[in-house]
């Protein structure tokens, strides 16, 4: 879909670069000296026995290094490694969990969005375009626990493909709220089913795509972030069947695990959708 207000990559990328620095870098712990000359150096070990084994010449060096810089000028290395690297790290981070799979943050990601109690509706503009969707879930705990006040935070991009916060001409939280559970871990939220949309294509990351031959969609999905006391924090994407970008997003963040199974409801769809968290 084309937007009103279309966003360019540089200034999409600018955004999700400060959002970083202030959101992610307060608090990081320092890397042993160690750990780091040991991945640094796997790292460009690989990049050399990729140049060896392609005999990359000069020119593509070249252009490589002008891309590089690209990348940096667009602001776009938080969309560069989420659409292609946070999968894998992802998959390691969490591969020792019994509850919900999860995957990909992705770099549109705000922290408080406003409250809305157990049940109630996320922020959105009047008329917001969308099938009307009312998600009903629980959340639990692996140890058979019901887990009251967890937290349920959620995020999407609305018809267009568009983020607030990350794009003109949309309120600060639209399609952005934290929902409560009640004292039997059950929530209700009523929101509207996102549309598949492209990454950026007009940056850095989108030369990529051109060069490479590649499509630039990721499938519709619902963002979240399910958190309780005393547990993991699970961060996850829910998709829709039938999306024909399911099985080659360009993220690579799709699971089995995490499609939806909307019914039809009135003039929208519902779903159910349950969270089973692993203790901390």
């Amino acid at each position: 879909m084309t937007a009103t207000h279309s966003p360019t990559a540089a200034a999409s990328g600018a955004n999700a670069t400060e959002r970083f620095k202030s959101d992610k870098l307060a608090g990081v712990a320092d890397t042993p000296k160690e750990r780091v000359s040991l991945l640094a150096r796997e790292v460009l070990e690989a990049v050399h026995a990729t140049i060896r084994k392609h005999k990359v010449t000069y020119d593509e060096y070249n252009a490589l290094k002008s891309w590089l810089i690209s990348v940096g000028e667009d602001g776009e290395w938080p969309l560069f490694l989420d659409v292609w690297v946070e999968h894998v790290v992802e998959e390691v981070a969490t591969e020792h969990r019994k509850g919900n799979k999860g995957t990909i943050e992705g770099p549109y990601y705000v922290p408080d969005a406003p409250e809305q109690g157990a049940r109630g509706s996320i922020p959105t503009r009047e008329n917001e375009p969308g099938t009307p969707l009312t998600w009903t879930g629980q959340v639990t705990s692996t140890t058979g626990a019901v887990l009251g006040g967890a937290k349920v935070e959620l995020w999407h991009a609305d018809a267009d493909g568009l983020y607030s916060q990350f794009a003109p001409g949309i309120p600060e939280w639209n399609l952005r709220g934290t929902f409560t559970t009640d004292d039997e871990g059950r929530f209700e939220i009523h929101t509207v089913r996102p549309a598949p949309y492209q990454i950026p294509t007009d940056g850095a990351c989108g030369k990529l795509i051109a060069a490479a031959g590649w499509h630039a969609w990721r499938p519709a999905h619902l963002h979240v972030k399910v958190s309780a006391p005393g547990h993991e924090l699970l961060t996850a994407q829910l998709y829709f069947p039938g999306d024909e970008h399911n099985d080659d997003d360009i993220a690579s963040a799709v699971k089995p695990e995490l499609l939806l199974d909307p019914r039809p409801a009135g003039d929208g769809e519902t779903i159910e959708y349950n969270f089973v968290l692993d203790p901390a």
